[in-house]
């Protein structure tokens, strides 16, 4: 008589099987997102070549960046523009950081393990992420991204009537609060592990 099979050991049945392997139809999306990253940083090195040109005097690399900002038309470089292009291209990495989050983080998650204990590259965060972190972590990325837009935002106020940038303003707070209450949320459900 031979002894049971033990859980790990025992093959799914055919439908578990296949709602299991349903979490491949997944990974499309996460290519996609990754195609999105390289748009952005295609996006990135265009308005940094166009800000290195405009230093260099570039008047036509100048006016592609006053119009991709949304600024006034001005004759020559200044403060303020390079202020408002860089925090663009903050904005882009920020926006790429959070793709990363959810390309590694949620195929992590949701899909398969990627076996990246002991590799050197592997993200601090990673080696504790779950659906509850990942909830959290993309929340607080989403505030950075909506503080630089407001910063952005304020920085250009001139361009903006009064009803934008408080709806701006509000839309942030609202993002500040959802974070805070995800967290909250989070830290209710899961008590916290001491070191």
């Amino acid at each position: 008589m031979s002894a049971p099979q033990s859980h790990e050991q025992r093959p799914l049945r055919p439908l578990p099987k296949l709602i299991f392997a349903s979490r491949w139809l997944q990974m499309p999306l996460y290519l996609g997102l990754i195609l999105a990253q390289a748009v952005y940083v295609f996006h990135f090195w265009v308005e940094l070549v166009h800000l290195i040109e405009a230093a260099f005097g570039n008047q036509h690399a100048l006016e592609m960046l006053v119009k991709s900002i949304g600024y006034t038309q001005v004759p020559k470089l200044n403060e303020t523009v390079i202020m408002l292009v860089v925090l663009g291209l903050i904005d882009v990495v920020m926006i790429s950081n959070l793709l990363i989050m959810v390309i590694v983080g949620g195929y992590e998650t949701f899909v398969s393990r990627m076996d990246l204990d002991g590799h050197p590259d592997q993200p601090e965060w990673l080696s504790h992420v779950n659906a509850s972190v990942l909830k959290v972590k993309l929340a607080t990325a989403i505030i950075g991204i909506s503080s630089i837009h407001l910063l952005k935002t304020f920085i250009n106020a001139d361009n903006y009537s009064e009803k934008v940038l408080l709806w701006q303003t509000a839309i942030h707070v609202a993002f500040l609060f959802s974070a805070m209450a995800i967290a909250y949320t989070d830290r209710l459900l899961q008590p916290t592990q001491r070191h």
